[in-house]
This record gives C-alpha cells, structure tokens and sequence, in this order.
C-alpha cells in the first residue's frame, strides 16, 4: 500500500459500516481519502478521530442519486486534491419490499444509488485520472453476493447488484480496449454487521465485520500493479448446519 501514500481516494457511503471502515483503513495507510455521505457530519466525527493519522479525511455531503451535487463533490476534488486515483462505490441503498405490491419510490432510490450513481461516479473518476494522465488507478466496486445468485426478499435489490457485476467486466473490457492499466476490482461480501441490515436477521445468521471488508479491499489495492482482481468474494464461516450459502 505504500505506493498510494499521498494519493486521493474517494469513498461513497462513508458516514458508517463498510464505507467507514475503508475510509479509516485508507487513511491509516497514508491516503488523502474524500469521504462522501449524506450524513456528513457522521463522516466530520471520524475524520477528528484521525487526526493523527498519516493520512486525511475530507468530509463531503453529497447524495449521490442527485447528478449535480455528485458533479459538484468532484469539483471540489478537482479544485482542492486535484483528482481521483481510487474510487471506491460503496454506497448502496435497499429495503424491504415487494416486486408485485412494492412502493415505486424505493424501487426508484435502489436503482438510482446501486446502479446509476455507481456508473456516475466510475465514469467521472476515470475523467479525473485522464485528466491527469493518471493510467495506475483503481476502480473498487463493493458489491455483494446477492450479486451473483437471486437473494430471497430482495430481488430488486439482487438485480442492482447483478448490474454491478456486469458493469465491472463492462469496464474492464472497455479498459483492456484502450491498452489502461487502470484496474477494476468487484468485492462481494456475505453479511456484514452493518446498520443496513436489521437487527433481527443478524441474529439468525453469522456475518462479517466491516473491518473484514476493509481488510479485504486493503489486500485488493495492495496487490502490485501488474495484479487485477476481478472478483473477490468474502463469506462468515456459518455458526450452525441449518445456515445456507446465502449468508
């Protein structure tokens, strides 16, 4: 990790859970990390706690399903850290709905934060590295098993995560075209203690820690440059027979 000393990484979702766990870990490693979240000032008490830190977190708010605020956070990078060398899509919105009785407007916000702030977010990342004739990038989607076989109760949810799979070999194979060396990484996990799960069903099933996670994409953004993981997946060890491989 020691090559990305001093780079800028921007992380979205990253007022809690994964998002604040990678944002913590990157900062610890040296990186000028852009924390954007809604609930900023949630990103505003982690960057005090790391103050000491070689690293820094600017926090932003920004709700990335609203175009103009997201083109106006990558403005700010542009103006006040230059650009983006590691953009990390953590962000996700979900809940508990039906496809056949369920409300428009979360089926909307789900599409909306999984998929298309998700493409927002990658394509102007990549305009910053070209920018700055930047081609040792790293593109790290945080995507999830649900994206890779159908989730029971959350197919919406599912197929925005399928999208994301789909979307990062699209761009993988768009970047192979063009002779980049900018790397793009899917990392999937299991379940994770985060407050986007509800309580009631953590305590049924075994789950992974943020701090997992952000170990996870520490080893993805380690690996020297020559190095592309396509996809890493992370699943908690099950506590009894009777959990399935959905966790």
């Amino acid at each position: 990790m020691q090559r990305w000393a001093g780079r800028v990484a921007m992380v979205t979702g990253a007022s809690s859970g994964i998002g604040a766990a990678i944002s913590q870990e990157l900062v610890k490693k040296g990186l000028n990390v852009v924390g954007i979240a809604r609930r900023v000032e949630k990103v505003q008490d982690l960057a005090s706690s790391l103050k000491s830190e070689p690293g820094k977190l600017y926090p932003l708010k920004c709700d990335i399903s609203e175009d103009q605020e997201l083109k106006d956070a990558f403005s700010w990078v542009k103006d006040n850290l230059k650009g983006v060398d590691v953009m990390v899509n953590n962000a996700a919105a979900n809940g508990p709905h039906s496809l056949i009785d369920g409300p428009d407007e979360m089926c909307k916000r789900i599409v909306d934060v999984n998929i298309l702030a998700v493409a927002r977010c990658t394509r102007m990342a990549i305009q910053s590295m070209r920018e700055r004739g930047v081609d040792d990038g790293h593109i790290l989607h945080i995507n999830s098993i649900a994206g890779h076989y159908i989730h029971p109760d959350v197919f919406m949810y599912s197929a925005s995560k399928h999208a994301v799979t789909v979307m990062a070999e699209g761009l993988r194979r768009e970047l192979w075209n063009e002779k980049s060396k900018i790397r793009v990484t899917s990392l999937s996990p299991g379940l994770v203690n985060t407050p986007f799960i509800p309580g009631f069903y953590l305590k049924k099933h075994s789950s992974l820690e943020p701090s997992d996670v952000a170990d996870a994409a520490m080893f993805v953004l380690g690996t020297p440059p020559h190095v592309q993981i396509h996809e890493l997946t992370i699943r908690p060890i099950p506590l009894t027979k009777s959990e399935t491989t959905n966790s």
